[in-house]
């Protein structure tokens, strides 16, 4: 029993020296959750607010609509960074969208007229250490509402740029 009870306070140990030496190295904070993508401003992160998009057809249109006007979660940086720590969800397949704020809710428009025409914003993705990555926006966003989402997902990380 006491060997149990050693054994598995130095795996403990051991995790947590593990966890607390990744962190260190990459100088990052760790996310809280898991499949959340932070904004990182300096050493604080933000939780992007996570909801899911409906799709809509109107006309000669398919777009994809997620309610509120705005995101609660703001950044100042034209360029931000994600940290996010991937367990189900491959980072690479995260794309960012521009919304379009119209009638109390965003929404972005994916297929007119039978043509793709909601392009995905390019990204980079940096291995931190084991899961955890950094997204850095490749540009400049201009002000406005942004969303991340999964691939062939409808979940969103919600976002604005002020």
């Amino acid at each position: 029993m006491r060997s149990r009870v050693l054994l598995a306070a130095v795996a403990a140990a051991v995790t947590m020296a593990v966890e607390g030496t990744a962190q260190r190295q990459s100088g990052l904070p760790e996310p809280p959750k898991k499949d959340t993508p932070y904004l990182l401003h300096a050493d604080t992160l933000l939780e992007t607010e996570t909801g899911e998009a409906k799709e809509e057809t109107r006309k000669d249109e398919r777009l994809y609509v997620i309610p509120g006007a705005g995101a609660r979660v703001k950044t100042p940086l034209a360029g931000p960074e994600f940290l996010f720590s991937s367990e189900t969800i491959p980072p690479d397949k995260l794309q960012l969208y521009r919304l379009e704020s119209k009638n109390g809710r965003r929404e972005v428009v994916v297929m007119r007229k039978k043509k793709p025409v909601g392009r995905p914003i390019q990204l980079s993705v940096f291995r931190m250490h084991d899961k955890l990555f950094k997204i850095r926006v490749d540009g400049s966003l201009a002000t406005g509402e942004y969303s991340l989402s999964p691939d062939g997902s409808n979940v969103v990380f919600c976002f604005a740029v002020e």
